[in-house]
């Protein structure tokens, strides 16, 4: 196994990953749905509605919610946070990240936004 993979499956034991469903459950009920994707992936593919973009680059310092950079719905370390890729991958590894700085509740979409796109939710083009 690769280094990466076990840096991935060791991410995901932290994970309560949850289905496209279960993501927009949590967005219905005042949660952020964060897409993590750059911008050639977000104009070829849509966006999913209401969902806050940042990209990885920037995820860190976009929702700490003691930061001077936060995003205006970074409001709490209760926020519940689904981080959003293409694919479910690099989404892992982000929410672990922003469980390291205070995010207990983010996790990561399974699937990611093709999984969301796959299951037949909202997405605007």
């Amino acid at each position: 196994m690769s280094a990466i993979d076990e840096l991935l499956d060791k991410a995901r034991e932290e994970l309560e990953r949850v289905s496209p469903g279960e993501a927009a459950a949590v967005q219905e009920a005042g949660g952020l749905l964060v897409d993590i994707r750059y911008a050639a992936l977000r104009e070829r593919d849509g966006t999913i509605p209401g969902a806050l973009i940042v990209e990885r680059n920037e995820l860190e310092w976009r929702l700490d919610p003691t930061g001077d950079h936060r995003a205006p719905e970074a409001t709490h370390h209760a926020l519940p946070v689904v981080v959003i890729c293409n694919e479910g991958y690099a989404s892992s590894l982000a929410a672990v990240s922003l469980r390291q700085l205070g995010l207990h509740r983010a996790t990561d979409l399974t699937g990611g936004f093709q999984a969301w796109r796959a299951a037949g939710l909202p997405v605007t083009t």
